[in-house]
């Protein structure tokens, strides 16, 4: 047997109701004085008892007899099976884990800290049960080997190519990937994804403060060329429309002056101190 098998054992209240009678039987041979005939039945009795169990709603029993296993018991209700079956409890409840923040390199090996939340729960008890030591931790070892294998194959971020996918841009692409690799790590353990994706993403604390200089100087430069841009294009309409109307007469190096104050005033990242010239364009 290597799959899981789905069994309905026996209504435990009708075993009850036979237990009732069995124990009046001990009482009735202990009073008619037939002492052996009363512990023969008080150990019928004390062994069958061990047959009952209850499955609550979302858990499940493995039930194993003598290392032959039986099948398992998922429908909740009160049941009753032979006393010598092992039967093991096996959650089939959704479960998070908040995995602990990890040190990794990322694609370009920068140090970075990422954990991951994922949220699992079991589908195949027998995998779950014989196929791994110990399923909960099978998923938390699993869960940081897929981490870092993740972290490795994406970069932290990309200045130069932002087309690129990377941790902290590409979550959706990132977080597909990683309950992919997830779900074929966490297979043989009968277990199945319901949800994974990145819960913290940051650089390490080294590089923290070299790196965010490096974010607000990119984001320093694509301002400013934004800047320029509408700059340009102020200047060139302003000299088109005091050509069109005919306002006043420029030449060349009026224009080269015109447009150099123009510049200085837009691109500036100050406010401009304006100076009164009270001669001609030419002191």
């Amino acid at each position: 047997m290597t799959n899981e098998k789905i069994v309905v054992p026996q209504s435990g209240y009708a075993m009850l109701l036979l237990l009732f009678f069995l124990l009046a039987g001990v009482v009735g041979a202990f009073l008619a004085r037939i002492p052996i005939a009363g512990v023969l039945l008080l150990i019928a009795f004390l062994i069958l008892s061990a047959g009952f169990f209850i499955v609550n709603p979302n858990g499940s029993k493995v039930l194993v007899l003598f290392g032959d296993y039986k099948g398992t018991v998922k429908k909740n209700g009160f049941y009753w099976a032979n006393p010598f079956f092992t039967k093991s409890n096996i959650s089939l409840r959704a479960r998070n884990l908040d995995s602990e923040k990890l040190k990794v390199n990322d694609k370009l090996g920068n140090p970075i800290m990422i954990s991951i939340i994922l949220v699992w729960q079991v589908e195949d008890t027998f995998k779950a049960a014989f196929e791994v030591d110990d399923y909960e931790n099978f998923v938390k070892v699993q869960s940081d080997a897929a981490v870092r294998k993740m972290a490795g194959t994406y970069p932290y971020d990309n200045f130069e190519d932002p087309s690129e996918v990377t941790l902290r841009s590409g979550v959706n692409e990132v977080n597909h990937n990683l309950e992919e690799e997830l779900t074929e790590r966490l297979a043989m353990a009968g277990i199945r994804v319901i949800e994974a994706r990145i819960g913290y993403l940051a650089y390490a604390t080294e590089i923290a403060s070299a790196m965010l200089r490096r974010q607000q100087a990119t984001a320093i430069v694509a301002a400013r060329q934004k800047i320029v841009e509408g700059a340009v294009g102020m200047v060139e309409m302003a000299l088109e429309e005091l050509g069109r109307k005919a306002v006043i007469e420029l030449d060349e190096d009026r224009k080269a002056a015109m447009v150099s104050n123009l510049m200085v005033v837009l691109c500036s990242d100050k406010d401009p101190s304006p100076v009164i010239n009270t001669g001609t364009l030419h002191t």
